[in-house]
């Protein structure tokens, strides 16, 4: 049997204001799926598109409108039910396939669109795919996210005026084309782990070995503050030989989202951890963590970024400690002027 690569893009549909909203529990409702096929040689075998039929957001987003040049009335004559989609959709990508997108939300909004929907996810975890355009990036050596259309002109791909680009099977189409020319084999070690789906509470966290970096995705836990105390998390080994490691200085956070250590291996040198603490649907945190071999530059990055944190809480206590004065004085003042007053 052999495998396959889905290269697929969604286009969704919000509410028509501009803020994203979790109403019915679908902030994101897929209107549209396109999909490409190809095989290991990277080679177009075949493609996918459906319109979907809107259950939850009867409008369309002004955006959303704009870009696609969908309407409403489109969907609603062409549109077909979602779990009638997805069946034919499951069908097509066969038994073996892996899945590539560009960005990192697709697979994401597409479990949460099909558990909206009551359908029990195919999809065993950890659920690995391609993140193209983290790849893309990889292989240029920067981490610039460039749209799927700036990359399309950089890598000179000819356009289709029958394709024109934000609409699905048309942006999977150009995907494909990207994938077959920025020479994805270099990187494809670099899976990525899509995070719907998490560890149970007894299962051991995903953990994913790069050539130069390990990630860790950590079950759920019931706060911020219970996820720094876990052990397994905060633990900080060698990525070169999975030796603990003792810290030489401790996670700390300059802005509660990410959250920065340091640790020496006697064998192979500086290791770096970063930790990113992330909420789930259902309002539980779980935590990314990824561990890297650095060097003196990446060193003093990293204590530039905790000596940074000293200086403000410094200053914080400076201004406190003014303010109190200041106030002290203000009341001896007014004390004195009600003594003379009498």
């Amino acid at each position: 049997m052999s495998h396959h690569y889905i290269v697929m893009d969604l286009e969704w549909n919000q509410r028509p204001s501009y803020k994203p909203s979790a109403d019915d529990g679908l902030p994101f409702e897929i209107i549209e799926i396109g999909a490409v096929k190809l095989d290991d040689d990277l080679q177009i075998v075949s493609e996918f598109q459906r319109l979907i039929f809107p259950h939850v957001y009867k409008k369309l987003h002004k955006k959303i409108a704009e870009v696609t040049h969908l309407t409403m009335d489109e969907l609603c004559e062409k549109g077909e039910d979602f779990l009638d989609v997805m069946e034919e959709f499951l069908e097509w990508c066969g038994d073996d396939y892996t899945f590539c997108t560009w960005g990192s939300m697709d697979l994401t909004e597409l479990q949460r669109n099909m558990v909206y929907h009551g359908m029990e996810l195919p999809f065993e975890p950890p659920v690995l795919y391609y993140d193209l355009q983290k790849i893309y990036g990889l292989i240029r050596g920067d981490k610039a996210a460039e749209s799927l259309d700036t990359v399309v002109g950089e890598l000179e791909i000819p356009i289709d005026e029958n394709r024109p680009f934000h609409r699905a099977e048309d942006d999977a189409w150009y995907t494909a084309l990207v994938m077959q020319k920025m020479g994805f084999y270099n990187k494809e070690n670099y899976i990525s782990v899509d995070y719907y789906q998490l560890p149970d509470e007894e299962d051991e966290a995903y953990l994913l070995h790069f050539p130069d970096y390990d990630k860790m995705v950590s079950h759920p836990f019931d706060s911020r503050e219970e996820a720094l105390q876990d052990r397994h998390l905060t633990q900080l080994v060698c990525c070169k030989c999975s030796r603990p490691l003792r810290k030489k200085i401790r996670w700390f956070s300059n802005n509660q989202r990410y959250y920065y250590c340091l640790a020496t291996c006697p064998e192979h040198g500086y290791v770096k951890g970063k930790i990113r603490i992330k909420r789930s649907d259902d309002g539980s945190y779980f935590a990314v963590k990824t561990t890297k071999m650095t060097d003196q530059q990446g060193v003093d990055i990293i204590v530039g970024k905790k000596d940074d944190i000293r200086k403000k809480r410094a200053e914080r206590s400076r201004r406190i400690r003014q303010a109190a004065a200041q106030a002290r004085k203000n009341a001896g003042q007014l004390t004195r002027r009600k003594i003379l007053e009498k």
